[in-house]
């Protein structure tokens, strides 16, 4: 390995995007080699984009990652990784991005129960075309499924795992390092799970909806009725992520306010339908 290896992570702001970063920058220091990163979060308590750099490698010199330049693109939200599609290599970089939707207040300019959203509706089919290998995988409903969707991040971590020079001995090592001690065991079987759905896919090709719930029914316990029924209401997320396939007609809105939660900003009252 001459050149640096450089690893994009992108995100929003709550989702483990700087977790992920920082244990792939320990895996590197752990070899001995030389690492960069780079990071922004400022934004991450508002929902904000939030993106970390790392580069690592016998030497480096810039934390940074040029455009085009990028040998893994790891997305933990759909938009956020199509936007950053640029800076993965044309020929040979990897995406990874989980098909979790977090919608912005900006995006649903058009209040009408059912109307379209302006949010990027590419398929992760369309997403393929565009890349020399990419994957969409279904990472927050794997870690819904073990009971704690904080894990999709691990989930994701274990999907990369596959790509990289580094025993699985060393990811548990270094993941243990970053997350606390209570969810170490789930976030070592979200790591395995996610591991697992690379090989296989990368083996067997792209898996339907119904066969990912089956497979994450099975993976962690959960009845395979409540598997199913989860994965028919993440159909639109996950399958054809397009925000105008809502029937208007079958939508029920919900108000719920909690007195305690409340901060008098006004905010719901603009916002609501």
């Amino acid at each position: 390995m001459s050149d640096p290896v450089n690893v994009l992570i992108v995100g929003v702001g709550g989702q483990g995007v700087i977790l992920v970063s920082k244990v792939l920058a320990t895996l590197a220091q752990s070899r001995g080699l030389d690492v960069k990163q780079s990071e922004v979060h400022g934004m991450a308590k508002r929902g904000g984009t939030v993106f970390s750099h790392v580069r690592f490698g016998p030497q480096v010199w810039s934390p940074t990652i040029p455009q085009g330049e990028a040998d893994l693109l790891v997305a933990l939200e759909w938009a956020e990784g199509l936007r950053w599609l640029p800076y993965l290599k044309p020929q040979s970089g990897i995406f990874l991005c989980d098909t979790k939707r977090i919608v912005p207040p900006f995006a649903c300019l058009n209040r009408r129960p059912g109307a379209m959203m302006r949010y990027s509706r590419e398929t992760p089919a369309q997403m393929r075309e565009h890349v020399a290998e990419g994957y969409a995988i279904d990472a927050t409903r794997m870690a819904e499924a073990l009971g704690n969707e904080r894990t999709a991040n691990v989930v994701l971590l274990g999907a990369v795992s596959s790509s990289l020079d580094f025993s699985q001995a060393e990811w548990r090592a270094a993941i243990a390092q970053f997350v606390p001690e209570r969810t170490l065991s789930i976030n070592l079987e979200a790591f395995r799970l996610g591991r697992e759905w690379i090989e296989r896919t990368r083996r067997d090709g792209p898996a339907s909806l119904d066969e990912e719930a089956a497979a994450r029914s099975a993976a962690s316990d959960v009845p395979a009725a409540a598997a199913n029924a989860g994965a028919a209401a993440g159909a639109l997320n996950a399958d054809t992520l397009d925000a105008g396939a809502l029937d208007a007609g079958a939508y029920v809105p919900r108000l719920e306010i909690t007195p305690a939660w409340c901060k008098s900003c006004d905010i719901c009252v603009k916002l609501c339908p």
